[in-house]
């Protein structure tokens, strides 16, 4: 059973694009409560991209995704939030998103922070905008505007 800290800790996650030069990444936080199905909206709004493909978690060998992908091996991401995980800090997730184009997103956990303030989501920072969907590889836009980005978290239910 999970104590009222764990669940109210806020994650603070450095998201990298991965084999993006220069680096393509964001700062975040979200809470205990997120599952992984919310993540994958937020990562969504603050990389950039579109919502248009399969995607999947790996986390500690495990794969998760959401039951309508039917992805072999893969467990529910609607059922488990990063509080269940039992993640610690300096931990790496990985994030796979549209299998054609194979982006592949390093997820840091760099700070669990106890709190009772558990509004979330938030981009802290960032820099470069995500390749266009479909593009099939990297490209170098130096275009991120973080208030648009929070703007979108904003608006998630």
């Amino acid at each position: 059973m999970m104590t009222r800290a764990q669940t109210s800790s806020l994650y603070q996650i450095k998201i990298t694009l991965d084999e993006s030069q220069p680096p393509i990444w964001r700062r975040i936080q979200v809470n205990g409560q997120t599952n992984l199905y919310k993540l994958h909206h937020i990562l969504q709004d603050v990389m950039g991209w579109e919502d248009g493909h399969l995607h999947e978690f790996v986390i500690g060998g495990k794969k998760y995704s959401h039951p309508d992908a039917e992805l072999e091996d893969s467990l529910d991401e609607c059922k488990v939030s990063l509080a269940q995980l039992g993640l610690s800090e300096n931990l790496k997730l990985i994030y796979l998103y549209d299998f054609e184009d194979s982006w592949k997103h390093d997820l840091l956990v760099e700070k669990i922070i106890p709190s009772e303030n558990t509004a979330s989501p938030i981009c802290l920072a960032g820099q470069r905008a995500c390749p266009p969907e479909d593009s099939g590889g990297i490209f170098d836009p130096e275009a991120f505007d973080l208030n648009a980005v929070n703007k979108a978290l904003r608006q998630l239910k």
